[in-house]
């Protein structure tokens, strides 16, 4: 019997299948700790089966407080995604409990994405090819004609974390002029990039494309709404790399039907995957791709991988690299966790 026990919910989830843990072993391993997949059924079946748990790898459904309170020993919840929401963190606290999350392993996944549906979006990338495909060949060119070039358009940005940072390097290049809101990042952070600090109504009004980068917190739950749509020109580009429920979606689906705004690429949607009869699956003006910005043959292991450390430095009693509520660090009796460098040993 292992020395340390993880649940996780049974299920697919970005990869992880049965007993197909190998990245996620590599940390656990050398501390003597096991993966059990449990059942991903009622929220009783899950605390009854991880009331004894260490610790929780949180994939593939909601953890609510119930089942944060039925976790008799569990000293960490670790998920493998940047997005926290799928966890009550506030439970968790409350609890004594680090949540950890990956904050960093595919921005440049990300950031090439977001790059993408800008470029597509702007030219019009799928109409011209179903024109293409449709013997409409002629058609193509004069609905070119109607755009302006890329070259001195504005770009805004919502939210300035590390994803529009690494948007903002690519798209500099391009010769496009940005802005961006985010009331969390000083303005020292953002002018390196070429990027002008501004508020969210100048971003909205001035922005020829915007793309969207909040996270899905409380306070940005339906942060977009019909007034800032309203906001924005009605040659507009909207952009969402980010989470689906920081924009009121039927509020941005009539914005793209009465021509508030031009078009949009999205990533994410409010209801993944969109229902059936959904507006924007037969909008020409808009590009869908399936929340898969992050996707890459890099991304699964090192994620993956990263979990594993992350659940192995808390039950071995240090800090872990990614923690979304570190007040409770100190708390929960962890010391301080510093990476060996050949320059500095571990306590300089």
């Amino acid at each position: 019997m292992a020395k340390f026990k993880v649940v996780t919910p049974a299920g697919t989830a970005y990869g992880a299948t049965g007993a197909n843990y190998e990245p996620e072993m590599e940390g656990l391993a050398p501390i003597d700790a096991e993966i059990v997949e449990i059942p991903n059924g009622t929220e009783d079946e899950f605390v009854k089966a991880a009331r004894d748990a260490d610790a929780l790898y949180a994939k593939g459904r909601q953890i609510t407080r119930r089942m944060i309170e039925g976790m008799e020993r569990c000293k960490v919840i670790t998920l493998g995604s940047v997005g926290v929401d799928s966890v009550d963190v506030a439970a968790a606290t409350a609890r004594g409990i680090p949540v950890t999350n990956v904050p960093d392993t595919f921005i440049e996944e990300v950031a090439d994405h977001a790059m993408m549906l800008i470029l597509a979006t702007f030219r019009r990338l799928v109409v011209q090819d179903r024109m293409v495909r449709e013997g409409r060949w002629k058609e193509g060119r004069p609905q070119l004609l109607q755009i302006p070039r890329l070259i001195g358009q504005t770009l805004g940005f919502i939210a300035f974390g590390h994803v529009a940072r690494a948007v903002a390097l690519r798209a500099r290049p391009f010769g496009l002029r940005m802005m961006a809101y985010d009331p969390y990042i000083e303005e020292l952070v953002m002018t390196p990039y070429g990027v002008e600090p501004a508020s969210l109504h100048e971003v909205l009004q001035k922005s020829d494309i915007i793309s969207m980068h909040a996270p899905a917190t409380p306070e940005a739950n339906r942060m977009l709404t019909a007034e800032h749509f309203r906001m924005m020109k009605p040659t507009a580009l909207f952009i969402n790399t980010g989470r689906g429920p920081t924009v009121d979606e039927s509020s941005l689906i009539k914005a793209l039907q009465e021509g508030w705004i031009a078009g949009a690429g999205l990533d994410v949607l409010e209801q993944e995957p969109p229902a059936p009869g959904n507006p924007l699956l037969t909008m020409d003006n808009v590009i869908l791709t399936a929340h898969v910005a992050s996707a890459s043959a890099r991304f699964d292991p090192v994620r993956r991988r990263r979990v594993g450390h992350e659940i192995a430095l808390v039950l071995s009693g240090r800090w872990p690299r990614s923690c979304v509520n570190p007040s409770v660090l100190h708390k929960a009796g962890l010391y301080r966790w510093q990476p060996f460098s050949m320059e500095r040993g571990p306590n300089s």
